[in-house]
């Protein structure tokens, strides 16, 4: 391991034994460490011998790329992280990693939908032919009625909702558990859906563990293939299919939520977040959305509203502007 070729399978294996890494950020970090290997690689480099101008150099390369800084910020963190455990390890005696810079980061609001595109989505799914159709609807109820993450949603067992329970045990990052609400349009969508269930068994199978079984070679319904089915609704629905994920119906979970008057800390508890600043970005969108009803709906927010110190105001707007 001189030149640090078996180091990232070390360092990953460290991540999931000692750390319990979920799987998706070890296959996210075994992403980004491939990336930097084959970049060191393109420079004559390896892990082993790489300088603090390479890892510098690979981090500008992933600006240069137009990676979000969310992205990069994650890559960042993936070989700071990887060179400290070798520089503990003892196979180099230096961490070419420390002098990366952070990226800045803003706080971009996420994408949410209305009320009424939600009920559209629902509509367009709802219109696919059989099975497809409920199975679609189920999907997007269950998200949207339970604030669930794709990952979540896909790696539902059949028996957890098999007898129609009020509330669901998701296991979510990190292995914590929480209660998951269903309301009765979910429950309903659910009993739709199994009805069908049977046909969307693999060849073959007479049974699978899986609430959503896929006759792919995952046994199960992908989070790509639900993202690819929800753009396919959302166009139906005459909604930018850009505008609508998996993510973003979650999106629209809590901020409906607090739009209704929900303590924040109560959708804090819903979506799983460990930290409440992660939720209090809702509060941003809600309030834009409400200020928005506002401006359009209440008289005193309409600029055509005609009273007296609505027309001195605009008497001195247009005085302001003749100067």
């Amino acid at each position: 391991m001189t030149r640090g070729g078996a180091w990232p399978e070390a360092f990953l294996e460290m991540m999931a034994v000692e750390r319990g890494a979920a799987r998706n950020t070890l296959t996210a970090y075994g992403k980004d460490l491939e990336d930097l290997g084959g970049f060191l690689k393109s420079r004559g480099r390896s892990f082993g011998d790489a300088a603090a101008e390479d890892v510098e150099a690979w981090f500008v390369d992933l600006s240069d790329r137009g990676l979000s800084p969310s992205t990069a910020a994650r890559r960042r963190a993936a070989a700071r992280q990887f060179y400290r455990f070798v520089l503990g390890e003892g196979w180099r005696t230096d961490d070419p990693s420390r002098r990366v810079a952070a990226p800045k980061q803003g706080r971009p609001l996420p994408k949410v939908l209305s009320r009424a595109e939600v009920e559209a989505l629902l509509t367009a799914a709802s219109a696919r032919d059989g099975g497809q159709g409920l199975r679609l609807a189920c999907l997007i109820e269950l998200t949207y009625a339970s604030g669930l993450r794709v990952s979540e949603l896909v790696a539902l067992p059949l028996a957890a909702l098999a007898r129609d329970p009020a509330y669901l045990i998701v296991k979510g990052k990190g292995g914590k558990e929480r209660l998951a609400p269903l309301n009765p349009p979910a429950r309903l969508a659910v009993k739709a859906w199994l009805e069908v269930r049977s046909a969307f068994l693999p060849k073959g199978v007479k049974e699978s563990p899986w609430l959503f079984p896929s006759r792919g070679k995952a046994g199960r319904l992908t989070p790509r293939r639900f993202g690819q089915l929800l753009e396919e609704a959302a166009a139906g629905a005459g909604i930018d299919p850009a505008r609508v994920s998996p993510h973003v119906l979650r999106h629209a979970f809590a901020t409906h939520l607090l739009e209704g008057g929900a303590d924040l800390r109560v959708v804090q508890t819903l979506l799983g977040h460990s930290d409440i600043a992660t939720t209090q970005i809702y509060t941003h969108v809600a309030g834009d959305r409400l200020r928005e009803v506002v401006q359009s709906k209440h008289p005193l927010g309409r600029a055509s509203f005609d009273t007296p110190a609505a027309r001195a105001a605009q008497d001195d707007e247009q005085g302001a502007g003749s100067k």
